[in-house]
């Protein structure tokens, strides 16, 4: 590995730095972000998955039958814990059915390529997050827009006395084009044009962490003033969100009697999701609640920060064991 690629990766490493410096430039100067335009969020979400898809190949896949226990439990967690408590929150803080859509959507999203960073600098299980952030991506297809309807259906019939129809087709059919697409290019772009691939490989988390950072920076520069006016409860509501989903994750692994660094990965990996494909799913699909896209920017900052921590924990419980 070169200079340049070694500076590129550790750049990557350092995502919570940017993730924060970004976030408060852009509360403290929002022109600093409001350069970015809504309608490049999709094209940045898709560098994001298609940097993941470059890491792939077909092979990798048959990891999931070496360890399907792991993969089961972890994905089963994404798929159950999350969604629940992304309902069980809004209900509990009263949220307004804006940042109510917004919190389910961020619950019912797949892991984030963020947990894979995370897992590295944790010197966790990396193969076994790679694997359930690829397969809960993929199940994303189906469980994203069905776990979606189902919770916020409800809950604007609690909340409001009125059913919200959600156009449950249209998020299918907006997760293939953001998620699947993309990831299926890397794929194919690894087995056929490895060489040019290993070239660039260095290169490309740094691109997805940029464009996480600027998803973020957005949306929290567009919408400063109703966070600094409503934003108490749902920030509350976003971070126990993930506090719970860190935690609960690491607790019900342990129990069923898994290994300490298969826990600690299948802890980051229910706790960090996939915050930019929340973002971009609101804005696309919800448009009549211009604020549904903010707990997305939260719900990244928030996890960027508790990955962080936890990824210390780790490392310390690692130098103990």
């Amino acid at each position: 590995m070169s200079s340049l690629e070694k500076i590129f990766v550790t750049l990557a490493n350092l995502f919570p730095v940017w993730v924060l410096t970004g976030a408060g430039l852009a509360l403290w100067k929002p022109e600093t972000a409001t350069w970015f335009q809504p309608t490049w969020i999709p094209y940045f979400l898709a560098i994001i998955m298609l940097s993941m898809g470059l890491t792939l190949s077909i092979e990798d896949f048959s990891r999931v039958l070496k360890i399907p226990k792991s993969i089961l439990l972890g994905v089963g967690l994404q798929y159950t814990i999350m969604p629940f408590l992304g309902y069980a929150l809004a209900r509990l803080f009263h949220l307004p059915i804006d940042f109510v859509i917004g919190l389910v959507l961020v619950a019912c999203c797949p892991g984030g390529t963020a947990s894979n960073v995370v897992c590295f600098i944790a010197k966790a299980h990396v193969a076994l997050s790679v694997s359930l952030t690829t397969i809960s991506t993929l199940l994303a297809v189906i469980f994203t827009p069905l776990l979606t309807t189902l919770w916020i259906e409800s809950l604007s019939l609690e909340l409001t006395g009125l059913t919200l129809q959600v156009d449950t087709l249209g998020l299918l059919m907006k997760t293939i084009k953001v998620v699947i697409l993309p990831i299926v290019v890397g794929v194919l772009l690894n087995r056929y044009f490895n060489p040019l691939v290993k070239r660039i490989e260095s290169y490309t988390p740094f691109l997805a962490v940029l464009s996480i950072v600027f998803i973020v920076n957005f949306i929290l520069a567009a919408k400063k003033d109703a966070i600094l006016e409503i934003g108490a409860p749902l920030i509350a509501a976003v971070v126990l969100l993930h506090f719970f989903g860190f935690l609960l994750g690491y607790f019900l692994s342990r129990t069923l009697k898994f290994s300490e660094k298969d826990a600690q990965t299948i802890s980051i990996e229910v706790g960090m999701q996939n915050s930019g494909l929340a973002t971009e799913l609101a804005r696309s699909n919800f448009s009549n609640y211009t604020l549904a896209t903010v707990p997305g920017a939260i719900s990244a900052l928030t996890h960027c920060i508790l990955g962080s921590i936890v990824a210390g924990l780790c490392q310390i419980r690692g130098q103990k064991n």
